[in-house]
């Protein structure tokens, strides 16, 4: 019985973190384009990646050294929440004079507070499993499968609800949303089973005094050659969230009438349906196949989620390949992500683990989307892409998609695969 119970509330934990998440994520490009912000929507989304940088690995410090990490979750939903209904309520009070400085700076405060919280789901999550003795490879892709539900439901939510006659995906709604929903999870985070705080000791070196032990992972060359591919991959994380919904709109001058344009936020909804059957998909191929190859699949398949993009339009038979588009996303983004938070999770200590996971934030949601999101800019701009025209965005999609392919071949040559180094070690 008591399996059962932590499972539940394990579920509803996922549901709301990625429900927050999902309330915003791939609309919020359509609405900044609709005040008049599209050669901002890149900082945005680069700012996600910015604070993630240093606000995951610093959180994880904290769970890891001083505060239990059920806490640190509850605290940072308590100020991501804070701050994004204040930026739906200025948005809502400034009315059609929105200027960029208040709006990004009250947004960067909350996502700032987010970002964190995704690893700290994470670490409560594997906690709480391995506390009434379950295993987190085999229980919690279960379990997180129901996060990218709430991701799911919050999306077609945004789509199809209006408020006073206007859909959450073209209003600052999606904002209030997104925060109320964070102040939902603060106070539920709470309930979560206590994780256990690794105190300091005498005779500590500076770096273990500071909780800076995770990056000492770098030493080793597996550990590193995985955080430096895990920056190239988190490139392309954020890509699709910042300009697929503004690139389908920019088939109205062609083809208005088309679901696909009107309904972009259902449509990429398919992605997020995908990625709750690849989660379940996890344990079969790791068992399989290995954790080289599950995230050797992950990297090639990102190669046809832009190519797809590059070759599909919003009619018939060309809508077909935004919708495989949107099907293979599942496989891109899960089976990199969760396999890659399973392998850092057995290959680092239970006094490292929150901040390990933080530092794997770092480099996919930090210097990689940051960098890799300013950079697709800086290829939508080059290619001539516009939200009111089709031209260029083809090109933009296959050229992202010759990235991916570059890094899946460097990948394969340089990563040796952990299973069969162990068995030369024994």
């Amino acid at each position: 019985m008591k399996n059962n119970s932590i499972t539940i509330r394990l579920i509803l934990m996922n549901f709301l973190e990625f429900a927050v998440w999902g309330a915003y994520l791939t609309s919020l490009g359509r609405y900044l384009g609709s005040i008049g912000m599209i050669d901002k929507i890149k900082w945005f989304f680069a700012m996600q990646g910015i604070v993630s940088i240093f606000m995951p690995t610093l959180m994880g410090i904290l769970a890891d050294r001083k505060i239990q990490a059920q806490k640190v979750l509850s605290m940072c939903h308590l100020f991501a929440g804070v701050f994004m209904v204040a930026a739906g309520l200025y948005c809502r009070n400034a009315g059609g004079n929105i200027s960029f400085a208040p709006l990004f700076t009250l947004y960067s405060l909350s996502v700032a507070f987010f970002m964190p919280t995704i690893a700290l789901v994470n670490s409560v999550a594997y906690n709480a499993l391995e506390g009434v003795g379950k295993d987190p490879v085999k229980d919690f892709p279960p379990i997180r499968v129901f996060g990218t539900v709430g991701f799911i439901i919050s999306m077609l939510c945004t789509n199809f609800v209006k408020f006073n006659g206007v859909a959450m995906q073209d209003s600052y709604t999606q904002l209030v949303a997104s925060g109320a929903m964070s102040l939902i999870l603060c106070a539920y985070a709470l309930t979560m089973p206590e994780v256990p705080v690794k105190k300091g000791e005498s005779g500590q070196s500076l770096t273990e005094a500071l909780g800076l032990k995770a990056f000492t992972l770098f030493k080793d060359r597996q550990f590193a050659i995985f955080f430096i591919f895990s920056m190239l991959l988190g490139s392309a994380l954020q890509i699709t969230n910042g300009y697929a919904n503004l690139f389908l709109g920019s088939f109205q001058s062609v083809s208005p009438d088309s679901f696909a344009v009107k309904n972009s936020n259902a449509l990429i909804s398919i992605s997020q349906a995908s990625e709750t059957l690849c989660i379940l998909l996890i344990p079969f191929f790791m068992k399989k196949f290995g954790i080289k190859k599950v995230m050797l699949i992950a990297m090639f398949a990102w190669v046809f989620r832009f190519g797809f993009f590059g070759l599909g339009s919003p009619d018939m038979p060309g809508v077909i390949l935004f919708i495989l588009s949107c099907i293979v996303y599942g496989v891109a983004f899960d089976f990199f992500n969760i396999s890659g938070s399973l392998y850092v999770n057995e290959n680092t200590g239970t006094d490292i683990r929150s901040s390990a996971q933080g530092l794997f934030m770092l480099m996919t949601n930090g210097l990689g989307a940051s960098i890799g999101t300013l950079a697709a800019g800086a290829v939508v701009d080059a290619c001539g892409c516009t939200a009111t025209s089709p031209e260029g965005w083809s090109t933009a999609w296959y050229i992202f998609a010759a990235y991916a392919l570059v890094v899946g071949v460097m990948f394969a040559i340089l990563f040796k695969d952990p299973e069969k180094l162990k068995k030369a070690a024994a």
